[in-house]
Parts: structure tokens; C-alpha cells; sequence
């Protein structure tokens, strides 16, 4: 971690990362909570997740682009557009107005869906491929860990100041993000020349996942995972109500929680991938979280509170081991439409899942919820547990004039 850190370029990557992603926890936490006060609906507020993955559902057209073109430029535009998509959030007063909050969060995904994208492109041309684990391990902690106070400022500043300092802060995080990748030194190589048609070149992503054993292997586990949290952003509003009797911005509290436990375990993420490798790693995290979705079902702030910090371990863990896994098996010049369309197998069932827990979790009972997402984890840790190893992925190498330079 110490010679990842002292590369200057990647310091600039990693704290460009951690500063947008500051705004942005503090944001979606402090949306759902403003949305439960002004419609006193955990429907209402689940929504506005649901609303921001159906935007990202637009990325495989943005990465076409990011294959177009050199990332570095391409994320300083996108970070100037975010704070134009985030703005209007300000001419939000009432209930009257909630349709503006939802319009907002489509934006904000459709810009973050590309976002990321040319993040992941970006991030394995700067790294050398055999410091990668170290590098998204890295990553997930600061990004993960953010939710130590990301939390506890959105829940604490909207109580007392409203959402207006939050909107120019998040803006704010925007600008800083786009100025620190504008500082990195580090040369892109050039973007591959345009081949086939439009529509072949949108699918070239999904063919290369479908067609890599261990990716689609990772991938198929985790669409089990992304079910049960798709259903856990609306069952959280009814947890912290129903079966702990607290306020909407003790969700603040219980996302600090994730935080410690994605630090614990984002922390050893790298080494414990090195170990067992990527596959297994993944399907650890989804074991992790499904028995933290089962201790909700225990109405004691107690054992909720050692669940959720196991659902945070979880997170890094997850992320880490598929990121890693895929920058090793992609090569560079498909980077951006393999990782779009990554984002849209996953975004797809994770978004119907939200779409489905914000009416079930009006009318079942959220401990059932709790249970079957417990058992999705489980079903795809067990999966991943039970497959035979398969060959190593291809090791993608960085390109030596952006090794060098970072």
C-alpha cells in the first residue's frame, strides 16, 4: 500500500475518487431521508435509488464513448456536467416537488453510470495489472470507509441547515474531483480505432463477460447479491422504524456502522485476495452480508448494529474481488464498453429489485424480506464456493508509457 501511495499519480486518482465520493454519500443518504420527512413514505424514499440505477441503465451508450476517447479529459467533463445535474435540487421546497428529486437522481446516474466507466478504464491504465487487487482494495477502503461520517454530516446538516449546503457541497466535490485527474501527469495511450457497427460495438462488452469463464461465473454470483441489497434500500427505512422504533435519521447511525466494517475488512482485502483469489473473495463478502441481513430480523439496535457492520465488511470485499478480476480479463481497448455493460447486467435485476422492495416493504413484513435476501447471499456464495477453479484470467497489462509515468 505504501509504494502504491507514494506514486504520485495514484494519489491523485485515489483522492480524486474519495472526494467525489464524499459528496455523493453525503447526498444520497440525506435524499432519502429528506424524502421520508417531506412524504413520511419508506416507498417514496427507496424510490429515489431506484430512480438513480434506472439512469445508470444508460451507460453501455457512454462506453462507446469512454472507448473513444482518453478517460482523463473525458472524467473532467463528466464531474463539470454533474455539478449542472445537481444544482436544480435547490428549487426543491415541498412534497409538491419530490418529482424534481427524482429527476435529479436519473440525471445523477446517467452521468455516474459513464463516470465510472472512464474510472475503471482509467484506473487500469495507470496501475500496473499485478497492482491492481492492492490498488481497488485500496480504493474501497477510502470509498468504503467514507461512510464512517458521510452519514452522520448529510443526516446532521440537513436536521440543521436544510439541503441547500449539501447541494453546493456536493457541487463543490465535483469541481475539486475533475481538478485533481486534470493534475495527474500520467499519459493515456490512444483510443483504439472505431471497428463495425454501432450496435456491434454495444454488444462487444456483454461477448466478452459471457464469453470469460471466471467473469461470468463472478458475475452470475453477484446479480444474486445485488437482488437482496436492491431490496435492503427500502427494508432499511422499515428496520430502523418498525423494528427498532427510531427516527429516519438514525439511518445516519447505521450507515457509519457499514463504514467501520468496510474499513476492517477493505483494509485486508488485497492480501486476502492474493491468498484465495478474486472468486473466492467475492463469494466471502456475499456470505458476510447475508448473515448481517438475518440479524435484522432481531429487533436489538445491538445486533442490528454487528449486522450492518458485517454488510459493510462485505461491500469491499465484493467490489474489490469482481473490479479486480475484470481489469485483469479486459483488455484495454474494451474497457469502457465491458465495464458498461457489466454496469447494466448488474444495474438491471439490482434496479427491478428496488422497484419491487419499495411496494413489498408496504405491505409484507420485513423480517420475510430479511430472510430471502438473506438466502439470495446465500445462494450466491454457495455457488461461487461450489465452482471448480478455472484457468487464470488473462493478466491485462498496463500500457509501459502510463506504467512508467505513474
Amino acid at each position: 500500500m505504501k509504494a502504491l501511495l507514494g506514486q504520485r499519480d495514484i494519489r491523485l486518482l485515489v483522492l480524486a475518487r474519495f472526494v467525489d465520493m464524499l459528496g455523493d454519500n453525503v447526498m444520497w443518504i440525506a435524499l432519502g431521508i429528506w424524502i421520508k420527512e417531506l412524504t413520511g413514505s419508506d416507498s417514496a424514499a427507496g424510490m429515489s435509488f431506484f430512480v438513480f440505477v434506472l439512469g445508470s441503465l444508460f451507460a453501455p451508450f457512454g462506453g462507446v464513448v469512454v472507448d473513444r476517447v482518453r478517460r482523463g479529459p473525458l472524467i473532467v467533463v463528466l464531474n463539470l456536467v454533474a455539478v449542472l445535474v445537481v444544482l436544480p435540487l435547490l428549487l426543491v421546497h415541498g412534497r409538491g416537488e419530490v418529482w424534481l428529486i427524482y429527476a435529479v437522481m436519473l440525471g445523477y446516474g446517467m452521468v455516474s453510470g459513464v463516470t465510472g466507466s472512464a474510472m475503471t478504464a482509467y484506473t487500469q491504465a495507470l496501475i500496473p495489472a499485478e497492482q491492481l487487487g492492492e490498488a481497488n482494495g485500496l480504493i474501497q477502503t477510502a470509498l468504503q470507509g467514507l461512510r464512517l461520517v458521510a452519514p452522520l454530516i448529510g443526516a446532521a446538516v440537513l436536521s440543521a441547515y436544510g439541503i441547500a449546503p449539501l447541494v453546493l457541497g456536493d457541487a463543490a466535490t465535483f469541481v475539486l474531483a475533475a481538478l485533481l485527474i486534470r493534475a495527474i501527469r500520467g499519459r493515456e495511450s490512444a483510443p483504439a480505432p472505431r471497428h463495425g457497427r454501432e450496435r456491434g460495438e454495444l454488444l462487444r462488452g456483454v461477448r466478452h463477460i459471457m464469453g470469460t469463464v471466471t467473469l461470468r461465473q463472478a458475475v452470475l454470483a453477484v446479480v444474486f447479491g445485488l437482488l437482496a441489497f436492491g431490496f435492503s434500500e427500502s427494508v432499511v427505512f422499515a428496520v430502523i422504524d418498525q423494528g427498532l422504533h427510531r427516527p429516519p435519521a438514525f439511518l445516519g447511525v447505521i450507515s457509519s456502522l457499514e463504514g467501520v466494517g468496510a474499513i476492517a475488512a477493505g483494509a485486508v482485502a488485497g492480501r486476502l485476495m492474493r491468498r484465495i483469489g478474486e472468486s473466492r473473495l467475492i463469494a466471502s463478502g456475499l456470505t458476510a452480508a447475508g448473515l448481517g441481513f438475518a440479524a435484522g430480523c432481531v429487533g436489538s439496535v445491538w445486533v442490528v448494529g454487528v449486522g450492518v457492520t458485517l454488510i459493510g465488511a462485505s461491500l469491499p470485499w465484493i467490489i474489490a474481488g469482481l473490479m479486480t478480476l475484470f481489469q485483469r480479463s479486459t483488455p484495454p481497448e474494451l474497457m469502457g464498453r465491458t465495464d458498461a455493460a457489466l454496469g447494466v447486467m448488474l444495474s438491471v435485476p439490482q434496479t427491478t429489485a428496488i422497484a419491487l422492495g419499495a411496494g413489498l416493504v408496504a405491505v409484507v413484513d420485513f423480517r420475510l424480506l430479511l430472510t430471502a435476501m438473506a438466502a439470495l447471499m446465500a445462494l450466491g456464495a454457495l455457488y461461487l464456493f461450489t465452482r471448480r477453479p478455472a484457468a487464470e484470467a488473462v493478466t491485462v497489462e498496463a500500457p509501459a508509457e502510463a506504467a512508467q509515468a505513474a
